[in-house]
């Protein structure tokens, strides 16, 4: 069993909410490690606006995505829950999406019922799949593991074309066809979520996007509430892009970033989180006459 996989099982057995921070790349799920959390979440907004400077419309294919993934794995120790958008296609696409997502080494693999091509959970227009249809695509899924440890993700859009009832009422089938963890992708007030978290025995994720179409809740609250995972897939993007333009602006205003030094990472500090000592040590361990 991947050690990953086992651990994130253990997490999700205990009688607190587990909270996953969003990463939008290698870099940033090294910084989510290092604040402490105990898992991270590639999310497919990020990755897009990361590799591609593009909206969450679909644009990256399964490939990119995989190997996005795996990066992430190699560049942390603790569990990596990866968004695979709709699967990339029908059933038998779905079966090659996990295989490469299994070969990264996530810990659990998210998929949605979104027509292709899809769009990001918070905004309008968004199109589902049917529910028999979605079914198949999970059956398929849990099938193409070869890892059983490996965790199925089954995210529903049903809930903003078609409304509550018809998102729960998908989940519950998704359930039943072997989804290990549940999304049922943006309620609208805390009612709906509780509507949510009272419906399955599976576990249930709570989707916290900040001006987003859900209720911004804390932990605690959601907890409260009933979820048992809550991402908050698009914060750190956020934080970074609202940073680097604050830095840029400096920049082009005065000339310098000399007033930013405060605001910034240390140089050292980051070569540090990066890796950079190991490295130095790997290089003395392995010298072949040269200095290093």
């Amino acid at each position: 069993m991947n050690n990953a996989r086992k651990k994130l099982r253990e997490l999700l057995l205990k009688n607190e909410i587990l909270v996953v921070p969003g990463a939008y790349d290698s870099l940033s799920a090294k910084i989510v490690e290092k604040a402490g959390f105990d898992a991270v979440y590639m999310t497919g907004f990020g990755a897009s606006a990361s590799l591609l400077g593009r909206p969450d419309v679909g644009l990256l294919t399964l490939s990119e995505m995989a190997c996005h993934a795996a990066n992430m794995v190699e560049a942390v120790n603790i569990p990596v829950i990866a968004d695979a958008d709709n699967g990339f296609g029908n059933a038998i696409n779905v079966q090659r999406t996990v295989r490469l997502y299994e070969k990264a080494g996530v810990a659990c693999i998210q998929i949605e019922d979104q027509v292709a091509p899809k769009k990001c959970g918070h905004m309008l227009g968004r199109q589902v799949i049917s529910k028999d249809e979605m079914v198949g695509k999970i059956k398929a899924a849990c099938d193409a593991r070869r890892d059983d440890s490996l965790m199925i993700m089954a995210r529903t859009d049903a809930r903003t074309s078609m409304g509550i009832e018809e998102a729960i009422e998908r989940g519950k089938a998704y359930e039943a066809a072997g989804a290990d963890i549940i999304f049922i992708e943006s309620p609208e007030s805390i009612e709906e979520m509780k509507m949510i978290t009272s419906s399955f025995n599976a576990p249930v994720i709570a989707n916290m996007v900040e001006r987003g179409r859900t209720p911004l809740l804390s932990a605690e609250e959601l907890q409260e509430i009933g979820y048992d995972i809550a991402i908050f897939p698009v914060s750190s993007l956020l934080a970074a892009t609202k940073a680097v333009f604050d830095m840029l602006e400096e920049l082009k205003n005065r000339g310098t970033t000399a007033s930013t030094v405060s605001r910034i990472f240390d140089f050292e500090a980051f070569n540090e989180l990066v890796g950079l000592p190991d490295i130095k040590k790997a290089e003395k361990m392995y010298a072949t006459g040269r200095d290093v």
